[in-house]
C-alpha cells in the first residue's frame, strides 16, 4: 500500500460513521470525570474527545461499541493506523488515551477487563526541540513594525514568550491582571492548572509596559477587557493566529519560515539559558516541568551545540 497522506486519512476519517449515541454518552462522561479529578486544560480533554470519537467510530462501522471492544480490536484498529501512515507519537497519544478512559470503566465497575493491558506503545525516537540561535532571535524581535498597534503587540509577545519561556497557550491566554509590573513577574496558568511565577526581565518589561500605554488601550477601544494580548477586534489572540505571526515575522527577518514556530521560542529561551550556565532545577521551574527528565532533554540541546561548534572551529574536529 502507498504511504496516505493527511489528506487521505482525513477523506477516509470522514466516510466512517458517526460514534452510537452510547459511545457518545460514555466519552462525555469519562471527559466529565477526568476533568473532575485531575482538572485538565481544554486542549488535553479535546485531544481525549478526539482520540476516542475515532476509534468509536471505527467501531461502529463493524457493529461494535467502546464497551463491548477486545484486545484484537484495538491490535487493527492500531494497525489500520500504521499502515495510513500515521506517526507513532500519534499512536502512541491514542493509547495514552485509550488506557486513560478503560483505566477509569475498570475502576467504576463498567468493565471487567483492560482491552488496553499487554498492547505496547510504539517506539518513539528521540526529537531534540529546534532552538533558534541568539542572533536569529534579535533579528525576530526586531522584525515587528512597532509603529503600529498590533506590530507594538507582535514585539511584546515575542519578547515575553522569549523571555519568559512560554508555552504557546500560555501566552495568549494570560489575563492583563496575571501581569505584576511592580515585581517584574508573571503569573502564569500552565498544564494541570498549575500556578507559578515567573520572572519576564527587564528587556520584556520595557516593551510590555510600552504596549500596555500604547497599544492595548487604542485595540482595547476604552473597553474592560480581560486578555492580555487582543486582536484589532478586541478579542483574545488564538494560538493559530500567532503562529502565522511569528511565520510571517521569521520571513520578514529573513528565517527560514518552516523552522520557526512559537514553541521554538521556548526550546530558545531554554537552550540559551543552559548555554550561559542556568541550573537544572532552575530551569525546570522557569518552564513548568512536573518532571526534571522533561527538563533534561535541553542538556542534549546544549550538548548537541557543542559539538557543532567543536567541529567548526576546532583544527583537528
Amino acid at each position: 500500500m502507498s504511504a496516505r497522506t493527511p489528506a487521505d486519512r482525513r477523506q477516509l476519517a470522514q466516510a466512517l460513521p458517526a460514534a452510537s449515541e452510547a459511545d457518545t454518552v460514555r466519552i462525555v462522561r469519562f471527559l466529565e470525570r477526568l476533568w473532575g479529578e485531575a482538572g485538565l486544560s481544554r486542549q488535553t480533554l479535546d485531544s481525549y474527545r478526539r482520540d476516542l470519537d475515532g476509534l468509536a467510530r471505527w467501531l461502529q462501522g463493524r457493529g461494535l461499541d467502546l464497551a463491548g471492544v477486545q484486545r484484537q480490536h484495538l491490535f487493527d484498529y492500531l494497525g489500520e493506523r500504521t499502515a495510513l501512515n500515521y506517526a507513532a507519537r500519534s499512536n502512541a497519544r491514542l493509547l495514552s488515551s485509550l488506557r486513560a478512559y478503560y483505566a477509569q470503566q475498570l475502576r467504576l465497575g463498567e468493565m471487567s477487563q483492560d482491552p488496553t493491558a499487554l498492547l505496547d506503545p510504539p517506539k518513539l525516537g528521540r526529537s531534540l526541540p529546534k532552538a533558534l540561535s541568539e542572533s536569529q532571535v534579535d533579528a525576530l524581535l526586531q522584525a515587528p513594525d512597532i509603529e503600529s498597534p498590533a506590530g507594538l503587540r507582535d514585539r511584546a509577545m515575542i519578547e515575553l514568550m522569549y523571555a519568559a519561556g512560554l508555552r504557546v497557550s500560555e501566552l495568549v491566554n494570560l489575563p492583563a491582571v496575571a501581569v505584576n509590573l511592580r515585581q517584574g513577574v508573571l503569573r502564569v496558568m500552565g498544564k494541570g492548572s498549575k500556578e507559578r511565577l515567573v520572572p519576564m526581565g527587564e528587556e520584556a518589561q520595557h516593551w510590555l509596559e510600552k504596549y500596555l500605554a500604547e497599544a492595548r488601550p487604542v485595540l482595547a477601544a476604552k473597553r474592560s477587557l480581560a486578555p492580555l494580548f487582543l486582536t484589532a477586534g478586541g478579542e483574545a489572540l488564538s494560538r493559530q493566529q500567532f503562529w502565522v505571526t511569528v511565520k510571517r515575522l521569521a520571513a520578514r527577518a529573513g528565517i527560514d519560515p518552516a523552522k520557526v514556530s512559537p514553541h521554538g521560542l521556548r526550546h530558545s529561551f531554554a537552550t540559551h539559558l543552559l548555554n550561559h550556565g542556568a541550573d537544572l532545577r532552575a530551569l525546570q521551574m522557569l518552564l513548568g516541568h512536573s518532571s526534571l527528565s522533561t527538563t533534561q532533554i535541553y542538556t542534549l540541546v546544549a550538548r548537541e551545540g557543542l559539538k557543532k561548534l567543536h567541529q567548526q572551529h576546532h583544527p583537528r574536529a
